[in-house]
Parts: C-alpha cells; sequence; structure tokens
C-alpha cells in the first residue's frame, strides 16, 4: 500500500512558519514596576547593594528628591566640566590609582569617598588610603556640588598634559567600565580600550556644560 502525504494548506504552512521563527527578545521593563521600558532608560540606585535598577520615568521620578531619606535614589542626567581644575602629576601619585582613568564618588552609607579605575576584572575599588582626594577637595570647594551616590568625578590623566575633570552620572561609569571590560588588554588597556574610552570622552564633552558656580544643578 502507498500512502501518499495530504498536501499542506497555506494556512497550516504559515501555522509552521510562526512556530519556526525565532521569539523577539523579550523587552526591557522597569525593575520597580514591570511597566515595559525603551532601550534608552533612567536608573535608580539601591543605596545598600550598590546595585543599579533600570527605571520608568514615573518610578524614576518618586526618588529623585536627593534629600529625602530614602532607599533607592534617581540618577541625574547632568554633566559638567570642571574646566580650571586640573590634577598634575604629583597629585596623581598621591592618590595611588596605578592607571590614568578613574571616578570617585562619595557613599552616604560608608561615609567616605571610594575610587574606583577600570580593568581586565571590571571596576577596580582603590583599597589605599585617599587623604590624598580630601586635600584635591579642599584645594577645588567647586566639587562639593557633586550628589553622594548617583554622581561621579571622571578624571583622565593623559601624559604631558593636566588632563580632564567631569562630573557624569553615575551609570555613565559603570557602562564604561562594563565596555572596557570586554576589551581591557594588558595592564594599560591596549589600543581598542584607549580608542573606547576617547569616544567615551568625546560623548561626555559633547553633553557637559561649562560648572557654573552660582548655578544650583
Amino acid at each position: 500500500m502507498i500512502i501518499r502525504s495530504r498536501p499542506s494548506t497555506p494556512s497550516a504552512a504559515l501555522l509552521r512558519l510562526l512556530r519556526e521563527r525565532p521569539q523577539p527578545a523579550a523587552a526591557e521593563r522597569c525593575e520597580m514596576c514591570a511597566e515595559p521600558i525603551g532601550e534608552s532608560h533612567a536608573h535608580v540606585v539601591d543605596l545598600d547593594s550598590r546595585a543599579l535598577m533600570c527605571a520608568c520615568r514615573p518610578c524614576y521620578l518618586l526618588f529623585s528628591d536627593q534629600q529625602a531619606h530614602l532607599h533607592y535614589r534617581a540618577v541625574p542626567e547632568r554633566y559638567l566640566d570642571f574646566g580650571g581644575l586640573t590634577l598634575d602629576e604629583r597629585t596623581w601619585d598621591e592618590l595611588q590609582i596605578p592607571v590614568g582613568l578613574a571616578f570617585l564618588f562619595r557613599n552616604s552609607r560608608q561615609q567616605r569617598t571610594i575610587a574606583f579605575y577600570p580593568g581586565p576584572a571590571g571596576a577596580t575599588e582603590s583599597e589605599l588610603p585617599l587623604e590624598a582626594w580630601d586635600t584635591i577637595v579642599a584645594a577645588n570647594p567647586e566639587l562639593a556640588v557633586l550628589l553622594p551616590d548617583v554622581e561621579a568625578l571622571l578624571v583622565r590623566r593623559e601624559r604631558g598634559s593636566a588632563g580632564s575633570c567631569h562630573l557624569v552620572p553615575i551609570d555613565a561609569c559603570y557602562e564604561l567600565v562594563g565596555q572596557l571590560r570586554t576589551l581591557w588588554r594588558g595592564f594599560d588597556g591596549g589600543r581598542e580600550a584607549h580608542d573606547a574610552i576617547n569616544a567615551f570622552f568625546t560623548r561626555v564633552r559633547g553633553r557637559s556644560r561649562p560648572h557654573d558656580p552660582a548655578a544650583r544643578s
């Protein structure tokens, strides 16, 4: 007996195509309320765990009061250029950071300033004393505008120059560190890492406005 297969109908073929088609990636969601959010979205910081959480705009605004005593804190979106702040080679050496790039922020839970610098393992916390940083702040009182936990001073020290100093959102720092983790080669990072750093600082300069001591934000 010869058994003949029945020809596929157009609807059957369509159903098979739908079953076999790769499913689209799940949309990113707010980690506070589970609402869908776009690729470009805001973040809040868990002050205890230091974790960044993706947030929709309404949830973000709930934690935007920087004076309130909250478990979470919204990450601001401002970028400032401290053009007059320079770190010479001696000052940088006193910070005892082994590479020419670092970000520093105030941890309100620990009541101290913490320094991180990039490397092959990601963000490395400086375990060395930072008394020199207190000296820098005393000499540059404009740094008092940095909001604890959510903003950082991003410092780049380049050989033969005073380098650059910018106030940036803390999530931008972690984004840079995450990118460098995949590119870093050897002690100084290698060419790809330095190209990524240059591109990042180009974007930072484009978004930054000069710090105005008379401005509140």
